[in-house]
Protein backbone atom coordinates (compact mmCIF):
# COMPACT_ATOMS: atom_id res chain seq x y z
CA UNK A 1 0.00 0.00 0.00
CA UNK A 2 0.92 3.38 -0.69
CA UNK A 3 2.84 4.97 2.07
CA UNK A 4 0.87 8.60 1.86
CA UNK A 5 3.59 10.70 4.35
CA UNK A 6 5.75 12.98 2.20
CA UNK A 7 3.69 12.48 -0.97
CA UNK A 8 3.20 15.19 -3.18
CA UNK A 9 -0.43 15.56 -5.17
CA UNK A 10 -1.50 18.08 -7.69
CA UNK A 11 -4.90 19.15 -8.10
CA UNK A 12 -6.29 21.24 -11.47
CA UNK A 13 -9.20 23.14 -10.65
CA UNK A 14 -8.40 23.05 -6.47
CA UNK A 15 -9.43 26.17 -5.42
CA UNK A 16 -13.00 25.18 -4.26
CA UNK A 17 -15.59 22.31 -4.75
CA UNK A 18 -14.66 19.25 -5.55
CA UNK A 19 -10.75 19.81 -5.91
CA UNK A 20 -10.66 21.75 -2.69
CA UNK A 21 -12.73 18.88 -0.77
CA UNK A 22 -9.62 16.64 -2.38
CA UNK A 23 -6.83 18.67 -1.64
CA UNK A 24 -7.94 18.81 2.53
CA UNK A 25 -8.51 15.01 2.53
CA UNK A 26 -4.94 14.55 0.94
CA UNK A 27 -3.34 17.30 3.54
CA UNK A 28 -4.96 15.41 6.58
CA UNK A 29 -3.63 12.02 5.25
CA UNK A 30 0.56 13.74 5.39
CA UNK A 31 0.56 14.60 1.73
CA UNK A 32 1.84 17.70 0.56
CA UNK A 33 -0.31 19.47 -2.06
CA UNK A 34 -0.27 21.93 -5.02
CA UNK A 35 -3.81 23.03 -6.53
CA UNK A 36 -3.94 25.35 -9.67
CA UNK A 37 -6.77 27.64 -11.10
CA UNK A 38 -6.89 30.57 -13.51
CA UNK A 39 -6.64 33.19 -11.53
CA UNK A 40 -3.91 33.20 -9.17
CA UNK A 41 -5.40 35.10 -5.98
CA UNK A 42 -8.52 33.13 -5.57
CA UNK A 43 -5.62 29.99 -5.55
CA UNK A 44 -3.46 31.76 -2.93
CA UNK A 45 -6.74 32.18 -0.69
CA UNK A 46 -8.01 28.65 -0.97
CA UNK A 47 -4.59 27.61 -0.41
CA UNK A 48 -4.61 30.07 2.98
CA UNK A 49 -7.46 27.77 3.91
CA UNK A 50 -6.00 24.62 3.66
CA UNK A 51 -3.08 24.88 5.52
CA UNK A 52 1.01 26.36 4.77
CA UNK A 53 2.87 26.98 2.49
CA UNK A 54 5.19 24.20 3.75
CA UNK A 55 2.27 21.71 2.49
CA UNK A 56 0.15 23.60 0.29
CA UNK A 57 1.15 24.91 -3.13
CA UNK A 58 -0.93 27.41 -4.65
CA UNK A 59 -0.51 27.45 -8.67
CA UNK A 60 -1.86 29.93 -11.62
CA UNK A 61 -2.54 27.60 -14.49
CA UNK A 62 -5.10 27.21 -17.08
CA UNK A 63 -5.37 23.63 -18.26
CA UNK A 64 -6.22 24.63 -21.76
CA UNK A 65 -2.54 25.50 -22.24
CA UNK A 66 -0.29 22.90 -22.11
CA UNK A 67 2.70 25.63 -21.50
CA UNK A 68 0.47 26.75 -18.05
CA UNK A 69 0.43 22.66 -17.14
CA UNK A 70 4.25 22.23 -18.24
CA UNK A 71 5.03 24.81 -15.88
CA UNK A 72 2.97 24.14 -13.10
CA UNK A 73 4.73 20.38 -12.80
CA UNK A 74 8.34 22.36 -12.94
CA UNK A 75 7.14 24.51 -10.38
CA UNK A 76 6.19 21.77 -8.01
CA UNK A 77 9.42 19.45 -8.90
CA UNK A 78 11.67 22.66 -7.81
CA UNK A 79 9.49 22.71 -5.14
CA UNK A 80 8.95 19.02 -3.60
CA UNK A 81 11.65 17.54 -5.81
CA UNK A 82 8.98 14.53 -6.77
CA UNK A 83 5.10 14.42 -8.21
CA UNK A 84 3.11 11.38 -7.09
CA UNK A 85 -0.55 11.98 -7.14
CA UNK A 86 -2.23 13.78 -10.16
CA UNK A 87 -6.14 14.21 -10.01
CA UNK A 88 -7.15 16.09 -13.58
CA UNK A 89 -10.25 17.93 -12.30
CA UNK A 90 -10.76 21.46 -14.04
CA UNK A 91 -13.91 21.21 -16.09
CA UNK A 92 -16.84 23.51 -16.74
CA UNK A 93 -20.63 22.85 -18.05
CA UNK A 94 -22.72 24.84 -20.24
CA UNK A 95 -26.05 23.08 -20.99
CA UNK A 96 -28.44 23.61 -23.90
CA UNK A 97 -30.24 21.94 -27.19
CA UNK A 98 -28.44 20.84 -29.34
CA UNK A 99 -29.40 23.77 -32.02
CA UNK A 100 -29.05 26.19 -29.25
CA UNK A 101 -25.61 25.68 -28.33
CA UNK A 102 -23.19 28.65 -29.82
CA UNK A 103 -19.41 27.48 -30.73
CA UNK A 104 -17.65 29.38 -28.11
CA UNK A 105 -19.60 27.24 -25.67
CA UNK A 106 -18.93 23.88 -27.29
CA UNK A 107 -15.02 24.96 -27.44
CA UNK A 108 -14.73 25.94 -24.26
CA UNK A 109 -15.68 22.75 -22.79
CA UNK A 110 -13.51 20.24 -25.19
CA UNK A 111 -10.61 22.71 -24.47
CA UNK A 112 -10.80 22.72 -20.72
CA UNK A 113 -12.39 19.35 -19.73
CA UNK A 114 -11.26 17.12 -22.49
CA UNK A 115 -7.95 18.89 -23.98
CA UNK A 116 -7.56 19.84 -20.35
CA UNK A 117 -7.05 16.44 -19.07
CA UNK A 118 -4.67 15.75 -21.59
CA UNK A 119 -2.26 18.50 -21.21
CA UNK A 120 -2.46 17.89 -17.58
CA UNK A 121 -1.53 14.10 -18.15
CA UNK A 122 1.19 15.17 -20.89
CA UNK A 123 3.19 17.56 -18.64
CA UNK A 124 3.05 15.22 -15.95
CA UNK A 125 3.32 11.95 -17.05
CA UNK A 126 7.22 11.73 -17.06
CA UNK A 127 7.46 12.96 -13.22
CA UNK A 128 4.91 9.96 -12.49
CA UNK A 129 6.62 7.62 -14.42
CA UNK A 130 9.99 8.36 -12.26
CA UNK A 131 7.88 8.17 -8.80
CA UNK A 132 5.69 5.34 -10.39
CA UNK A 133 2.52 7.22 -9.56
CA UNK A 134 -1.39 7.24 -10.00
CA UNK A 135 -2.96 9.54 -12.22
CA UNK A 136 -7.08 10.52 -11.73
CA UNK A 137 -9.66 11.91 -14.47
CA UNK A 138 -12.45 13.67 -12.70
CA UNK A 139 -14.88 12.53 -15.38
CA UNK A 140 -18.56 11.80 -14.68
CA UNK A 141 -21.52 9.81 -14.86
CA UNK A 142 -22.48 12.21 -18.00
CA UNK A 143 -19.52 10.31 -19.40
CA UNK A 144 -21.82 7.00 -19.61
CA UNK A 145 -25.36 8.45 -19.39
CA UNK A 146 -26.49 10.77 -21.80
CA UNK A 147 -29.13 13.73 -20.92
CA UNK A 148 -31.43 16.67 -23.08
CA UNK A 149 -29.36 19.38 -23.29
CA UNK A 150 -25.94 17.83 -22.68
CA UNK A 151 -24.94 17.19 -26.43
CA UNK A 152 -21.72 19.16 -25.57
CA UNK A 153 -20.70 18.37 -21.75
CA UNK A 154 -21.63 14.31 -22.71
CA UNK A 155 -19.34 14.55 -25.46
CA UNK A 156 -16.35 16.10 -22.87
CA UNK A 157 -17.43 13.69 -20.19
CA UNK A 158 -17.53 10.41 -22.79
CA UNK A 159 -14.62 11.86 -24.30
CA UNK A 160 -12.75 11.67 -20.88
CA UNK A 161 -13.55 8.41 -20.03
CA UNK A 162 -12.29 6.91 -23.07
CA UNK A 163 -9.02 8.95 -23.20
CA UNK A 164 -8.53 7.77 -19.48
CA UNK A 165 -9.26 4.58 -19.96
CA UNK A 166 -6.64 4.06 -22.76
CA UNK A 167 -4.06 6.07 -21.16
CA UNK A 168 -4.65 3.67 -18.00
CA UNK A 169 -3.88 0.55 -20.86
CA UNK A 170 -0.46 2.68 -22.30
CA UNK A 171 1.03 4.08 -18.79
CA UNK A 172 0.26 0.61 -16.90
CA UNK A 173 3.60 -0.54 -18.27
CA UNK A 174 5.38 1.87 -16.24
CA UNK A 175 3.82 0.83 -12.49
CA UNK A 176 1.70 4.08 -13.41
CA UNK A 177 -1.83 3.59 -12.19
CA UNK A 178 -4.82 5.11 -13.95
CA UNK A 179 -8.37 6.02 -12.89
CA UNK A 180 -11.05 7.23 -14.14
CA UNK A 181 -13.72 8.46 -11.30
CA UNK A 182 -17.70 9.29 -12.39
CA UNK A 183 -19.73 10.89 -9.88
CA UNK A 184 -23.27 11.67 -10.46
CA UNK A 185 -24.47 14.91 -8.09
CA UNK A 186 -22.28 16.29 -6.15
CA UNK A 187 -22.37 19.48 -3.51
CA UNK A 188 -19.86 22.10 -5.71
CA UNK A 189 -19.93 25.09 -7.38
CA UNK A 190 -20.00 23.62 -10.65
CA UNK A 191 -22.78 25.04 -13.08
CA UNK A 192 -23.03 28.30 -10.80
CA UNK A 193 -24.49 26.18 -8.11
CA UNK A 194 -23.99 27.95 -4.46
CA UNK A 195 -23.50 24.60 -2.13
CA UNK A 196 -26.23 24.92 0.85
CA UNK A 197 -28.58 22.89 2.85
CA UNK A 198 -30.19 22.04 -0.05
CA UNK A 199 -27.73 19.84 -1.58
CA UNK A 200 -26.86 17.18 1.56
CA UNK A 201 -28.32 14.81 -0.30
CA UNK A 202 -25.58 14.95 -2.99
CA UNK A 203 -22.56 13.47 -2.78
CA UNK A 204 -20.19 15.98 -0.83
CA UNK A 205 -16.86 17.19 -1.91
CA UNK A 206 -15.10 15.14 0.94
CA UNK A 207 -16.77 11.85 -0.03
CA UNK A 208 -14.48 12.37 -3.40
CA UNK A 209 -11.60 12.65 -1.16
CA UNK A 210 -12.47 9.60 0.60
CA UNK A 211 -12.41 8.49 -2.27
CA UNK A 212 -8.99 8.48 -3.78
CA UNK A 213 -7.58 8.32 -0.31
CA UNK A 214 -8.82 4.67 -1.22
CA UNK A 215 -7.68 4.33 -4.42
CA UNK A 216 -4.45 5.70 -3.31
CA UNK A 217 -4.43 2.42 -0.39
CA UNK A 218 -5.49 -0.55 -2.26
CA UNK A 219 -2.73 -2.79 -2.71
CA UNK A 220 -0.49 -1.68 -6.11
CA UNK A 221 -1.34 -4.95 -7.36
CA UNK A 222 -5.14 -3.93 -8.03
CA UNK A 223 -6.65 -1.45 -10.11
CA UNK A 224 -10.03 -0.37 -9.84
CA UNK A 225 -9.52 1.20 -13.56
CA UNK A 226 -13.23 3.36 -13.56
CA UNK A 227 -15.20 4.11 -10.21
CA UNK A 228 -18.70 5.14 -10.41
CA UNK A 229 -20.59 6.76 -7.72
CA UNK A 230 -23.45 8.13 -6.91
CA UNK A 231 -25.87 9.71 -4.31
CA UNK A 232 -28.00 7.10 -2.03
CA UNK A 233 -31.01 8.92 -1.62
CA UNK A 234 -31.47 11.31 -4.81
CA UNK A 235 -35.27 11.18 -3.66
CA UNK A 236 -34.77 13.06 -0.90
CA UNK A 237 -33.63 16.14 -2.94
Amino acid sequence: MMDLKGKVAYITGGSKGIGHGVAKTLLNAGMKVAISGRTLKTVQEAASILGSEKSVLALESDVTSLENEQQAINTILQRWGHLDVVLANAGVGHFAPVDEMVPEQWHQMMNTNLTGVFHTLKASVEALKSSKGYFMSLASLAGTNFFANGAGYNATKFGVVGFTQAAMLDLRRYDIKVTTIMPGSVASYFNDNDPSEKDAWKIQPEDIGQIVLDLLMIHPRTLPSKVEVRPTRPDLK
